[in-house]
């Protein structure tokens, strides 16, 4: 009797160590999503329609245990980040970070995933260097890295679960490139910017990023810190309407989940095609100037190419008149 009851109590905390474990293994994820205000035009860094339309995807889908909420702006009661796996931040520079660098910076040593995306990669130089390249690997740095418009062709690190699920994205945005970053950085969303593939330069343009011709640019870029936790970067995200690129959205949601601490699934985080009434969900408000933003055409990728300008050339002398 004795040992039938040894044997008993043996089998239930075996039992019970394995529930637990499989417990913390589909714990939910909290991953918050902290959006700038609206600037530019409608349907350019539309940060809260796309911080709301990448959650909205990820609460729908059932493959990897997330619950993504959204909150305008850093939160003014800051416990509400306590319990989060990662933070997602999609602003204008550091709009939404300057209220909360050492929180953020508290959270990152707890081991709490952080991504920036877009415009918020670009912080001073010496934040870039003392919070960006831990936090995320890597961040837009004045003087070297440039913002053009161009058609890029992005390669996903088919070594890297991030590729879950991923071909070749073709499509025009603003990605920034010739990034200043770390050494452990991992590209994780490669493309090569060319004469024959640039729309045109925007109003930041260096010698670094004329050198970069024909070399391979990481866009979307992620870390591994010391204690094991994610971070990461994506330089895309200006046009909004390039969410309803179904691989473009899905490489940054499994980003996103890798950044949570979350496996990705082997088909990548199940994220259904969108249509033209959900692009236009949660658009900031222009009053009359706000447009109805179709879904993306392949057309638009038809376009002469702009000039790929020296910035060590002289400029031509404009004539006199």
């Amino acid at each position: 009797m004795k040992t039938y009851r040894s044997f008993t109590l043996l089998s239930l905390s075996v039992a019970i160590f394995f529930s637990g474990l499989a417990y913390s293994q589909d714990k939910i994820a909290k991953i918050v999503f902290l959006h700038g205000a609206r600037s530019h035009k409608s349907g350019d860094h539309e940060f809260k329609a796309g911080s709301h339309l990448l959650a909205n995807h990820l609460n729908k889908q059932n493959a990897v245990s997330v619950k993504a909420v959204v909150h305008a702006g850093w939160p003014s009661d800051e416990s509400i980040l306590d319990d989060a796996d990662a933070v997602i931040i999609y602003a204008d520079g550091t709009k939404v970070i300057k209220s909360g660098w050492e929180k953020m910076d508290q959270l990152a040593k707890k081991g709490v995933g952080c991504m920036m995306m877009h415009y918020a990669v670009h912080p001073s130089i010496t934040e870039g260097e003392e919070y960006f390249l831990p936090w995320i690997g890597g961040y837009f740095k004045n003087g070297e890295s440039v913002n053009p418009f161009w058609a890029a062709k992005i390669l996903p690190n088919k070594d890297h679960q991030t590729s879950h699920g991923i071909g070749d994205i073709h499509t025009i945005d603003e990605f920034y490139f010739n990034i200043k970053y770390s050494q452990k950085m991992i590209p994780l969303g490669t493309a090569i910017p060319t004469k024959d593939n640039l729309v045109r330069i925007n109003n930041i343009w260096t010698k670094g990023g004329y050198d970069c011709e024909g070399k391979p640019q990481p866009l979307l870029w992620g870390i591994v810190r010391p204690d094991g936790s994610h971070g990461a970067g994506f330089t895309g995200g200006h046009h909004h309407h390039n969410w309803a690129l179904d691989e473009y959205r899905q490489l940054v949601l499994n980003t996103i989940v890798w950044v949570a601490g979350k496996d990705v699934p082997a088909g990548g985080v199940p994220t259904p095609s969108i249509s033209e009434d959900e692009l236009n969900e949660n658009l900031d408000d222009y009053g009359n100037k706000t447009n109805r933003i179709k879904l993306p055409d392949p057309q638009r990728l038809n376009f002469t190419p702009g000039s790929w300008r020296d910035p060590a050339a002289p400029r031509p002398k404009k004539k006199k008149k």
